[in-house]
């Protein structure tokens, strides 16, 4: 394995590392930290704020986990069309990928019609739209860490693939 590939394999496992971690972050700590806020303005402030400095970051991660894939996938295009369960491996984690960026997408716009209907007052402006964004948010805070975890997991078995048959956990001391 050249140092390049390896510069690519660190690359896509550490930004979907940021791009998992990101979102789970934002589930488990910044969501409900800024629910504790007194006012509705400072829970959209609160959140708000956290998610603009992150977003940039998350993009970055994004673009080059799906850069950094695409050239693994092209390192590995022999492997991947003539091993059956690389073939399949591979296939569900374009898909879940695929998927991750749509959650990634759609909390995004979400959280732009939240804060759209989110008045300067503290009331919303649009309480309607304002509670159909934190409805759809409720759940899409779960789903992009659910899929890119799940992403996390295939690339664990695309190791074990290449590794061979005997490892550390198959050897008897």
């Amino acid at each position: 394995m050249s140092a390049v590939s390896t510069a690519v394999r660190a690359t896509h496992l550490v930004t979907n590392a940021a791009w998992f971690g990101g979102s789970l972050f934002g589930a488990v700590g910044l969501n409900p930290a800024a629910r504790e806020a007194d006012s509705e303005r400072g829970r959209a402030e609160v959140s708000g704020t956290g998610w603009e400095r992150w977003g940039p970051v998350q993009g970055a991660a994004v673009g080059l986990h799906l850069l950094s894939g695409l050239a693994i996938v092209a390192d590995n295009r022999n492997r991947v069309v003539a091993h059956p369960p690389t073939t399949i491996a591979t296939v569900a984690k374009t898909v879940l990928t695929g998927a991750a960026v749509a959650s990634t997408a759609a909390a995004y716009v979400w959280g732009q019609r939240l804060g759209k209907a989110s008045g300067e007052d503290g009331h919303p402006r649009d309480p309607q739209a304002a509670e159909a964004a934190r409805a759809r948010l409720r759940w899409l805070q779960w789903a992009t860490p659910a899929l890119t975890g799940a992403v996390l997991v295939l690339d664990a078995e695309l190791g074990e693939q290449q590794r061979g048959a005997a490892g550390l956990l198959d050897e008897r001391w």
